[in-house]
């Protein structure tokens, strides 16, 4: 059987084994690049306040009481998100996973954010971020809503496969002749052009003009599932030396004193003076160390400023920026902005978009192509006029004169 014959099988089969999970992973992907954009105007309400004239903010440990009263005692706030701008609410993180539950709904036990306002303490919203919208498409994203167990594994294989289709594609739609290279550039549709050869054209064509975009959106999206992916392009990154993991670092218990979100938060925003908006850690027990983020909003996540302090005296105990980190650090960090296009602002969240849709399109016009190709009726045989009329008397003789 020719190479080209055996790739287009091999093409079309594993097109029909996760061809589904494309479509939903490239729809999905195409409302994942924009979530930044999208949730400060669907929920302005409980994102932005009113600043009143001459309010202060309230102190941050009174903000978080009044969040954990309002949740219950039975859901330990776990990280505040503090954005500096002044009409900005502030919002805390619950969450708790079962790591025995089969599907999403029972993975996740529970998932809330509270939205509070700095000034007045009002309680905006208890927000059920285990089934609110965004949340919903980045775990259906993820992992189909079947949890990471079954729906994990079976993206990671369909995102294997797609890689395989990628390059298979590349080569089923490498023209042979000068002749074909003229159709697999550019659509030159006429008005007596049939639908089935545009929709080839647009699987071949579209495929073919997204291609890198797409591999490098599934070889990221890799990075975040299989830990060898992520050793190995750091590994690359670092010139073939071996991942170095930090080592942990832990508050000291013998220093007295107790956690104070009010003093970390202050002397983050004096360390790292960029940040627009700071994740600061709760810790759940007394040995761990404070994690605090620190980012631009607007800008790509790998910019952030990363803290740690010790929970008991609000000392920093590291503090790094992406000029810090060596080549496969800086590969990992960067790894979800170019994932989602953000590494190149919006310009790049758009490439990304419009390469999910084409992504989510070729299962699609594939499966056209297949379908067409499978039911195409047999071209009836040429008949042989002087024989058929020569049968025509033979089995009706003229009658005798």
């Amino acid at each position: 059987m020719p190479f080209k014959k055996t790739i287009l099988k091999l093409h079309r089969w594993l097109g029909l084994t996760s061809g589904l999970v494309v479509f939903i992973l490239g729809i999905t992907g195409c409302l994942y690049a924009f979530i930044d954009e999208l949730k400060p105007v669907i929920y302005r309400q409980r994102m932005f306040v009113e600043v009143p004239e001459g309010a202060r903010r309230l102190p941050m440990n009174v903000i978080r009481e009044k969040a954990q009263a309002a949740i219950g005692k039975e859901y330990k706030l776990q990280l505040a998100e503090v954005p500096m701008a002044a009409n900005r609410s502030v919002s805390f993180r619950t969450l708790k996973v079962n790591p025995d539950g089969l599907l999403y709904a029972t993975y996740m036990e529970y998932f809330y954010r509270i939205y509070v306002d700095p000034y007045t303490g009002t309680v905006l919203k208890i927000e059920n971020t285990k089934w609110e919208f965004f949340s919903t498409v980045v775990n259906l994203h993820i992992n189909l809503l079947l949890g990471p167990k079954i729906g994990g594994t079976i993206v990671n294989w369909s995102v294997l496969i797609f890689v395989v289709m990628l390059i298979s594609g590349i080569v089923l739609w490498w023209p042979g002749n000068k002749a074909a290279a003229k159709q697999r550039f550019s659509f030159k549709w006429k008005t007596t052009t049939k639908w089935k050869r545009k929709n080839y054209d647009l699987h071949n064509i579209l495929g073919f003009y997204s291609m890198i975009i797409l591999l490098v959106i599934a070889v990221t999206g890799l990075a975040f599932s299989y830990q060898w992916v992520s050793n190995g392009v750091q590994w690359i990154a670092n010139g073939g030396k071996p991942v170095v993991l930090p080592a942990p670092v832990l508050s000291d218990t013998t220093h007295p004193g107790t956690y104070s979100l009010e003093k970390i938060l202050a002397d983050a925003v004096v360390k790292a003076p960029e940040g627009t908006t700071f994740f600061v850690g709760i810790p759940k027990d007394d040995k761990a160390a404070v994690a605090v983020f620190a980012r631009r909003d607007g800008k790509p996540l790998y910019k952030a400023v990363r803290m740690q302090y010790d929970q008991h005296s609000a000392t920093m105990l590291t503090r790094r920026s992406f000029a810090d980190m060596s080549n496969g650090e800086r590969i990992n960090a960067i790894n979800y902005d170019i994932h989602v296009g953000a590494v190149l602002g919006l310009p790049g969240k758009i490439l990304a978009f419009l390469a999910s849709l084409i992504a989510a399109s070729l299962p699609v016009t594939g499966v056209y192509i297949w379908w067409g190709r499978r039911n195409k009726k047999q071209a009836k045989p040429q008949v042989d006029k002087s024989s058929q009329l020569k049968r025509t008397r033979q089995e009706n003789p003229a009658p005798l004169k």
